[in-house]
């Protein structure tokens, strides 16, 4: 199988959303209503820009062969959720267990109360708004975004049963990209899409990252530059009390907690995979993930000043990964820069490698040495750190150092729940 990258041409276009889609209606406040997107009017400004969405979404209604396409969170890789054909070609593609469920997403609110009806045919006399009040404020605070919600599957249910893997929920949310809500509205269906990754490998922040993973095993990659969060979303569930934080990603505790009816919303998730448990309550709670081939070793909150040199075996290739505190290369080892490497995949992210040697006590090289720096901010931590771990890797990293971040702020419990699962190592 040939894999194809459709690029979404979108310089030029004063702004994604208005080129791509916009919201039917405005509230009275003047927010966006998000019950209905709308797709461009037809014109020569925009078929070029939505070509590759046309041929993309025609493939997800037909095939049972996922679609890569960019989020704001990361790649995802797509597939109509109401098609057992198309949803199981996401597990084959991706190597993915069976029992770990997906996340559904939708263009706007409208679609997902068709999610939550009986489907057509079922007669029902309720008037009420099927999406629970618990969720409403959040929709209202959060959507579109990084932030997935659980909800009850309706019986009979218009979903795949093997998005939910067994269970009477799924979770759903609306990406903040209106490429993404365009490919779903064109598509005419709710996309299961967890990322676009080899299963337990790095998460996908650019197509080149997905293609690297997934080339020969898919058709089609919608590329549409680098993702803006860099990690998932924020899953939680408002079913049970007090409401619960499954996964941390894009949408902070804090954040949450600022929300009517969510003060009380607690922490019920690991830093470690729940290996051997039951079916997850939500994906990335119970398998290894976003590992890389190197051996990560995570320092917690970046305690211990750095790496030692008796951690470095002689001829090794060593890598560094800094988040504010650490110094360039080894204490008890001295460093020489060579150069500096600005991968291509690497640029729209503003990634860069700093590649040198690790010298001995008489200058002699001892091992060699890749540096990467992702700067104090959390966001651009976030923003870089899956791209950071895939190019180390494809640098020839042996060992990945991983200087840790304080996880009591903003999305810093998402980067280092991420790390944890990615870490083969972790010191206090």
């Amino acid at each position: 199988m040939k894999t194809r990258i459709l690029k979404v041409p979108l310089e030029g276009h004063q702004g994604e959303a208005t080129a791509l889609g916009r919201w039917a209606a405005t509230s009275a406040e003047g927010t966006p209503d998000l019950n209905v997107w709308e797709l461009p009017a037809a014109s020569a400004s925009t078929s070029s820009l939505m070509a590759p969405l046309h041929e993309a979404a025609a493939r997800l209604r037909d095939s049972a062969v996922p679609v890569a396409f960019p989020t704001e969170t990361v790649y995802g890789l797509g597939a109509d959720a109401t098609r057992s054909a198309a949803v199981k070609g996401i597990y084959t593609a991706k190597g993915r267990p069976s029992d770990n469920p997906l996340i559904v997403h939708v263009c706007d609110l409208e679609m997902l109360r068709s999610l939550l009806q009986p489907p057509n045919g079922t007669t029902t006399t309720s008037t009420t708004d099927p999406i629970p009040a618990i969720y409403q404020p959040l929709i209202a605070a959060f959507w579109p975004g990084p932030l997935t919600i659980l909800l009850p599957l309706p019986t009979p249910s218009p979903l795949a049963p093997e998005v939910t893997a067994g269970l009477t929920t799924f979770g759903v949310r609306m990406p903040a990209s209106a490429l993404a809500r365009t490919l779903i509205k064109l598509a005419g269906a709710p996309l299961a899409a967890p990322s676009a990754n080899a299963s337990t490998k790095p998460s996908p922040t650019t197509a080149a990252h997905v293609v690297d993973d997934l080339a020969g095993r898919i058709e089609l990659v919608v590329d549409g530059g680098a993702c803006a969060v860099g990690v998932e979303s924020t899953v939680v569930d408002g079913l049970c009390a007090p409401p619960a934080v499954l996964r941390p990603g894009g949408v902070s505790m804090d954040a949450l907690r600022a929300v009517a009816g969510w003060e009380a919303v607690e922490r019920a998730y690991r830093d470690r995979a729940d290996v051997g448990a039951e079916a997850p309550r939500a994906p990335g709670m119970k398998y290894k993930h976003y590992s890389p081939r190197a051996r990560v070793i995570l320092f917690e909150g970046g305690r211990g000043g750095g790496v030692a040199g008796t951690d470095v075996a002689e001829g090794t290739t060593v890598a560094v990964i800094r988040t504010g505190g650490w110094a360039v290369g080894v204490e008890g080892l001295g460093v020489a820069l060579d150069h500096v490497r600005r991968p291509e995949v690497g640029e729209s992210i503003g990634l860069t490698v700093r590649e040198g040697r690790l010298l001995g006590g008489e200058g002699m090289p001892v091992a060699r040495l890749l540096d990467v720096d992702l700067g104090r901010g959390i966001k651009g931590v976030a923003h870089g750190l899956f791209a950071a771990l895939r190019e180390l890797d494809r640098l020839g990293a042996d060992v990945i150092f991983v200087e840790g971040v304080n996880d009591k702020e903003d999305i810093a419990a998402a980067v280092m729940n991420r790390l944890r699962k990615a870490a083969s190592e972790i010191r206090g």
